[in-house]
């Protein structure tokens, strides 16, 4: 099975986060909802979990350093 990505610094926000998780897509999934609740104060709701599956970009999508956030992007 293919590794996944979320990362953190795609997306606008108040604390510039630059949290990058990389694993399983299940892994992943469960990983960042569990900090957008924690940390962006979203609700861990299904929907989020969706928003979530729908941004994952496969581990070779990962760039070292500062990434500029992309306009549009949920927060």
């Amino acid at each position: 099975m293919a590794r996944m990505m979320a990362d953190c610094r795609r997306f606008p926000s108040v604390s510039n986060c630059s949290l990058t998780i990389i694993g399983e897509e299940e892994e992943v999934v469960r990983a960042a909802a569990e900090h957008a609740a924690s940390v962006h104060e979203h609700e861990d709701t299904t929907e989020l979990r969706e928003q979530i599956r729908a941004t994952l970009e496969p581990e070779e999508a990962y760039v070292f350093g500062a990434r500029a956030p992309e306009t549009g992007a949920p927060a």
